[in-house]
C-alpha cells in the first residue's frame, strides 16, 4: 500500500483508533480535532469482544479492560422482575463497560500526542490527482494521501461526500446520563429497565470508584423543570412497588451540571461512504440510534475492516471500495435490527430482540 500520509477528521473514540490503527501500519497520520481541548462526548462506552479485538491487535486491550467494568446485562419489566430470552446466554449479554474519557486519554497517547491538533476545524476537501486537500477553517490547507472523515454526527466531511445526508433529528428522542460516585445499588451485573410510554434506562458500574445511570425516551413529549427532574420524570416510569429506587436515588443525588441530557440525532442511509481518496467511519457514515448499545464497537470494526482493506490492497480507491462494500452491506442488517429493538413493545420482546442483535453482529464480526 502506497499511501502514507493520512489525515483524520475527528479526535473522538473511533478517529483515535483509526489513528492508532493506520499508524500501526505505516501511516504517517495527523487528527484534525475541531475542539480546543480533547474531550470525550457522552458518559461511558460499551465495547464487546468484536472491537476489544482491534485493541488487541493495537497492544492497548489489557489497559482498556483494567480500565472498565465487564457487564451482564439483565432485563426488567417495571415491576422488578428479571427477563432473558430463552436460548441465549451471558455470552449474548456481556460487554465492556469503560469511561469514555480514560479511553480517549489512553488513545492518544498511543498515537502521540503532538500528531493531534486541536482547534482545527475541517470544512472541506478537494481531491487532486492522487492527493486530497484539506481545507481548515482557519485558511489553512494540508496536503493528504488519505482523508478519513471520523467527525461524526454532523460531519463535514460527509456533507460533501455526500450533499444532503445531513443529521436528522429523532424527533421525540431524548437520552439523560451521568457518572456519579459509587453507591450501595447491586452491582451485579447491568440493569436495564423497560418500561410503559417507549421509557428505558438503568445503570452499572463503569470502575471500581464509579456508576454510569442512563434513562431514554421515545416520544418524551415536552420537558419541563431542569434536567435532573426531566430525567427522574422519566425514571419513574421504570420503577414500580420500590423496585429501581437505586436508579431513583442515584439521579437525584446528580448535580444538575452533571447530567447530559441529548436529543438523539441519526445519520440517514448513505448511498456511498468513500470516494478516491477519501472515506467515512463511525457515526460519520452511521449514527443510530443508542439503544442497541454498539455503536462505538461498530465503529472500531469499520477501523478493523478499513485497515485490512488497506493492507490487502495496494491501489487506494480499490481498497476503499472494498472497505465500502464490506460495510454497507453489514450495516443493511445492523439497521433492520436496530429498529426491531427500537420498536419492541415490552421487557420480554426488547430482551429477544437485543439477544438475537447480539449474537448475530458477535457470530459474524469480520475477521481482521
Amino acid at each position: 500500500m502506497s499511501t502514507k500520509r493520512t489525515v483524520i477528521a475527528g479526535g473522538g473514540l473511533v478517529g483515535l483508533t483509526a489513528a492508532a490503527s493506520l499508524q500501526r501500519i505505516g501511516h504517517e497520520v495527523v487528527v484534525l480535532e475541531q475542539a480546543p481541548r480533547m474531550r470525550a462526548v457522552g458518559a461511558g462506552i460499551g465495547l464487546w469482544a468484536n472491537a476489544l479485538r482491534e485493541f488487541d491487535h493495537l497492544g492497548i486491550g489489557p489497559a482498556i479492560r483494567d480500565m472498565g467494568v465487564e457487564q451482564n446485562t439483565w432485563f426488567f419489566n417495571p415491576a422488578g422482575d428479571p427477563v432473558r430470552a430463552p436460548g441465549y446466554t451471558d455470552s449474548d449479554h456481556r460487554f465492556l463497560l469503560v469511561p469514555r474519557a480514560e479511553l480517549n486519554g489512553l488513545l492518544a497517547d498511543t498515537i502521540g500526542r503532538d500528531r493531534i491538533r486541536l482547534d482545527a476545524h475541517v470544512t472541506g476537501y478537494t481531491e487532486i490527482g492522487s492527493d486530497v486537500a484539506v481545507h481548515l477553517a482557519n485558511g489553512e490547507t494540508l496536503r493528504t494521501d488519505l482523508l478519513i472523515g471520523a467527525d461524526g454526527v454532523h460531519s463535514s466531511v460527509r456533507k460533501q461526500l455526500v450533499p444532503g445526508s445531513d443529521a436528522i433529528t429523532h424527533s421525540g428522542h431524548y437520552a439523560w446520563r451521568a457518572i456519579v460516585p459509587i453507591g450501595n445499588q447491586n452491582q451485579k451485573s447491568t440493569v436495564l429497565t423497560v418500561g410503559p410510554h417507549r421509557t428505558r434506562g438503568g445503570y452499572a458500574r463503569i470502575a471500581r470508584d464509579r456508576t454510569m445511570w442512563m434513562v431514554n425516551q421515545f416520544d418524551a413529549g415536552p420537558l419541563t423543570g431542569s434536567k435532573r427532574a426531566r430525567a427522574l420524570d422519566r425514571a419513574r416510569n421504570l420503577a414500580e412497588e420500590g423496585w429501581n429506587n437505586d436508579l431513583l436515588s442515584l439521579i437525584a443525588q446528580t448535580p444538575e451540571e452533571s447530567i447530559l441530557e441529548n436529543q438523539v440525532t441519526l445519520v440517514p442511509e448513505l448511498p456511498r461512504w468513500t470516494s478516491r481518496r477519501v472515506a467515512l467511519v463511525g457515526d460519520a457514515a452511521h449514527g443510530l440510534s443508542p439503544h442497541i448499545a454498539s455503536g462505538g464497537t461498530l465503529g472500531i470494526e469499520d477501523v478493523g475492516v478499513l485497515r485490512s482493506s488497506l493492507t490487502a490492497e495496494a491501489d487506494a480507491e480499490k481498497a476503499l471500495t472494498a472497505y465500502e462494500y464490506a460495510r454497507s452491506a453489514r450495516f443493511e442488517t445492523v439497521r433492520e435490527h436496530s429498529a426491531a429493538v427500537e420498536n419492541a413493545g415490552d421487557a420480554v420482546e426488547f430482551a429477544q430482540r437485543y439477544a438475537a442483535f447480539s449474537r448475530w453482529m458477535l457470530t459474524t464480526a469480520p475477521a481482521t
